[in-house]
């Protein structure tokens, strides 16, 4: 993997330090170029025309994106974003009164209230499984609440935004695929972080979404649907002419593949530009990527460690993201020693991870997400910087 190159594809590498991948990061300098081009043939050919000019190009978006996962291009469908996808997973899903779902503490915060919403509004009832001590998934709990509850859905976010941890979303969906129980993943943070392999999961659903470390634009995602989950001619709530054919006065025909949970009208210039964020990731490899991603992770947590920062990640499997502050709980130094040095970061604070940051006793973390165009030396200087506020 030659990280020279990749940075200097990466215009935005050039004057700061870029650690924020977990909350939109920076687009490789080709996925801005096909977006700018596609917009300026729209502009010369109307939307409808350039479209049909581009009909094959959009078409190996679904190619890359199964690529990327293990899937079959009929199996995705473009969304403009993760929630959105995962919203329409979930209308997908005849929900009656007295369902349950079992999600985790560590679910996304989008999708606690979606869950907290069928429950107020259809009385589905939603159960949190047990962690263990080190923060992992307590898989007997999980399997002893399968067989009280027999659940209609089991939803797990791969990695929560909050922490490092990475969910064993993998033996999960033994239990499912045990029980046939439809299963759900939030992959949001792992896709384009870490290898995702919708065949080693055995999910029926998994989102993903194009800003974060998979490098797309804003307002891009995908929706993984599993071939049992089409079979049974599942379909979100409302469809347009993109999902099904009007076949009788009062009957439609639903598209075969995955495109039934998109609709007709979307931003194509998005589109491709996800599709080279996509084939970007591809071509350098994601093991690829998960390892080097590995290796900058271990070294920042060791260094802010070793500088007398509390590491807030938890589990026995962490991602690149980090989450930290002082001993006292405290970010306000963190936070201005970083700005002040042209660090891009994000904060994360308790309303978006009520359950985690209330077990872990702080109210805000500084949450730093490295990527594969980050360096060795970039993560030094941070350690660097904090040095002396620690």
């Amino acid at each position: 993997m030659n990280v020279n190159q990749i940075r200097k594809e990466t215009k935005g590498c050039s004057d700061k330090i870029f650690l924020n991948s977990a909350g939109s990061s920076l687009m490789p300098e080709i996925v801005v170029e096909t977006m700018m081009n596609y917009l300026q043939e729209e502009q010369l050919f109307s939307g409808y025309t350039t479209a049909d000019r581009n009909t094959e190009q959009i078409g190996k978006f679904y190619e890359e994106a199964a690529g990327l996962i293990n899937a079959k291009p009929s199996n995705i469908a473009f969304t403009t974003s993760s929630t959105d996808g995962y919203a329409k997973a979930l209308s997908s899903i005849i929900f009656k009164e007295g369902d349950c779902i079992i999600t985790t503490n560590d679910d996304y915060i989008s999708n606690q209230i979606a869950f907290i919403s069928l429950q107020k509004k259809f009385n589905v009832k939603m159960i949190r499984v047990a962690s263990l001590p080190d923060h992992e998934l307590d898989l007997e709990d999980f399997e002893h609440l399968i067989k009280k509850h027999q659940p209609k859905l089991i939803a797990v976010t791969h990695i929560p935004t909050s922490s490092g941890l990475i969910q064993n979303v993998e033996a999960v969906g033994k239990l499912c695929r045990k029980y046939n129980i439809l299963y759900l993943i939030d992959a949001c943070q792992s896709v384009g972080q870490i290898v995702v392999d919708v065949e080693k999961i055995s999910c029926d659903f998994l989102t993903a979404t194009g800003r974060k470390f998979m490098r797309g634009p804003r307002g891009t995602g995908f929706l993984y649907v599993s071939d049992q989950v089409l079979q049974q001619e599942a379909s979100p709530l409302f469809l347009d002419s993109n999902g099904a054919r009007w076949t009788a006065f009062n009957d439609y025909e639903l598209n075969a593949t995955a495109k039934r949970f998109e609709l007709l009208e979307r931003s194509n210039a998005s589109l491709l530009g996800f599709k080279e964020a996509l084939k970007y990731a591809n071509t350098v490899g994601m093991q690829n990527i998960e390892n080097y991603n590995r290796g900058l992770a271990e070294q920042l947590r060791t260094g802010l460690l070793n500088n007398g920062f509390k590491i807030l990640d938890k589990g026995n499997h962490l991602s690149s993201i980090i989450t930290f502050c002082n001993r006292d709980g405290k970010i306000d130094a963190i936070y201005n020693k970083l700005k002040e040095n042209n660090v891009y970061f994000t904060v994360s604070n308790k309303s978006n991870a009520l359950i985690d940051f209330t077990q872990k006793n702080v109210d805000h973390a500084i949450r730093l997400s490295p990527h594969y165009f980050n360096t060795s030396e970039e993560i030094d200087q941070i350690t660097g910087l904090l040095k002396k506020i620690s």
